[in-house]
């Protein structure tokens, strides 16, 4: 495991008794920007505790989609979940890679230290053939440990929209190349189509193959051709603040250690008249 935010199927197996192991099942219902594998019948990786980012752990009392929780509703959710500051939270979702750097950024960000995601989820394990059930583990609720929030994790559209010129901070979007340049309507109704200026295009998907991470060289190549430098903070963006965790989670692989993710992303930005954004011809 080592300092990587990734664990392999293969470990979880072999750990999958550890009873400082959390494992948490953060799949969407909703996929966006990929082709959605779909299951006839419950699967889930034994000793799983199921966790809804989707409709849950997210502030539903801001307008907007995906908020970012507040730090006592992943309080609230940990205590219920028998996380201890000792725990080895694991994460996963039933895409491979699609939502469970979400769940990992959203505990990182809250002050949680050993946080995992793995690589490939659902979709490796049942690939090499190992068990799974239909039903979860019910919750335990006897936990007092408590998040915090960190600073500089997460950004709203002010620090975005004051920092567009700034050399030092470099905004990076993860949806697609055609939504980024504006050649395609927004999948969500009333917003623009384009990019926030001076952001640069990152589709999550070229830092996946096999619904995997790439590897670490291949991560780093990607964010060079991009001129990222060590020294920049980078936000990323995306179409609701999900997709954008994937891309988080790979320049952590890639040795980069100033990431903040911008929480409206797209579905803020380009419903707002009073934001600027740019095209690509």
């Amino acid at each position: 495991m080592a300092n990587s935010p990734l664990v392999s199927t293969g470990w979880l197996a072999s750990n999958m008794l550890n009873k400082e192991l959390v494992l948490l099942d953060v799949s969407f219902d909703n996929v966006i920007g990929l082709e959605p594998l779909t299951y006839k019948t419950p699967k889930h990786i034994p000793n799983s505790h199921k966790l809804d980012l989707e409709n849950t752990l997210c502030d539903n009392t801001r307008a907007g989609v995906h908020n970012f929780p507040r730090p006592e509703q992943v309080s609230a959710i940990a205590q219920k979940l028998g996380i201890t500051s000792e725990s080895t939270i694991v994460l996963y979702d039933n895409q491979g890679i699609y939502s469970a750097p979400r769940g990992w950024w959203i505990f990182k960000s809250m002050g949680f230290e050993n946080v995992f995601v793995v690589d490939g989820g659902l979709p490796k394990w049942l690939e090499e053939g190992r068990p799974v059930v239909s039903e979860y583990l019910s919750a335990t609720g006897k936990t007092e440990v408590y998040s915090q929030a960190q600073e500089n994790r997460v950004c709203g559209s002010d620090f975005v929209l004051a920092n567009l010129d700034n050399p030092a901070i470099k905004v990076i979007d993860a949806r697609s190349a055609e939504r980024f340049a504006g050649s395609v309507a927004e999948p969500r109704p009333g917003v623009r189509s384009g990019h926030i200026p001076g952001a640069v295009s990152l589709p999550f998907a070229r830092v996946l193959h096999n619904r995997r991470y790439k590897s670490e060289d291949a991560l780093k190549a990607i964010f060079a051709e991009l001129g990222v430098e060590s020294s920049e903070q980078l936000v990323f963006s995306c179409g609701s603040g999900v997709t954008a965790c994937i891309l988080i989670l790979a320049a952590e692989i890639a040795g980069l250690r100033n990431q903040c993710l911008y929480d409206g992303s797209w579905a803020e930005w380009g419903a707002s008249d009073s934001l600027p954004i740019a095209t690509s011809t």
